[in-house]
């Protein structure tokens, strides 16, 4: 095991102030395919984001950026449970979860959470010398309520995701994550996109039921 972690942080090449490793690579590739998979809502985002996941596990924890190396454990056990949801929850056209809009209720607890969140682990992560404790805890508590509203495949998801990449690219820029940084720079362009195309997926059944 740990020559395969030696191997995933092995440098392949300069970029900037960032010795690219094998792991930030790959991550970079399967990140970029996972989130063009979400905008275009396919349900093999999942297992793409869930290999994203260990790559950036290895690559976070390296730069002792430990929310964001243990969010990505997090996010792994999601990714099981959205793909569960999207493939087989809740009976819709056949068995598959349908684009919707989080009401109130759904929508108001993960956006609460954000604050008490962020301060407990910003608390936990200066005790444990994160490099980066208040910022890493942020993006941490947005990344979760995001994947949350993914998971059910509701378009409000692409609001927390847009507001913990505005955090994560300057990030990234000081901990010298240069690809990583513009990783995280086509991830907001590509949130941005599947924002635009998820509200008007809503929108058409809305116009089809006027007309």
């Amino acid at each position: 095991m740990s020559s395969i972690i030696d191997a995933l942080n092995h440098p392949l090449f300069q970029l900037g102030n960032d010795a690219v490793s094998s792991a930030e690579l790959l991550g970079f590739v399967t990140g970029a395919v996972g989130v063009w998979l979400c905008v275009r809502a396919q349900v093999w985002n999942f297992p793409i984001g869930i290999a994203n996941n260990v790559f950036f596990l290895v690559l976070f924890w390296s730069a002792r950026l430990y929310a964001d190396a243990a969010l990505q454990v997090v996010f792994l056990l999601l990714g099981a449970h959205g793909w569960f949801q999207w493939r087989w929850r809740d009976g819709e056209q056949g068995g598959r979860r349908v684009i919707g809009r989080a009401g109130t209720a759904e929508l108001l607890w993960p956006a609460a959470l954000v604050v008490p969140a962020t301060w407990l682990l910003t608390v936990l992560l200066t005790r444990a010398h994160d490099t980066a404790p208040f910022w890493d805890a942020l993006t941490t508590a947005l990344s979760l309520a995001a994947q949350w509203l993914l998971n059910a495949k509701r378009v409000q998801n692409w609001y927390f995701w847009v507001a913990a990449d505005l955090v994560y690219v300057p990030l990234y820029v000081v901990k010298r994550l240069d690809l990583t940084a513009l990783v995280y720079v086509v991830f907001l362009g590509m949130c941005l996109v599947g924002l635009r195309d998820w509200r008007r997926q809503l929108a058409v059944p809305a116009a089809v039921a006027a007309a």
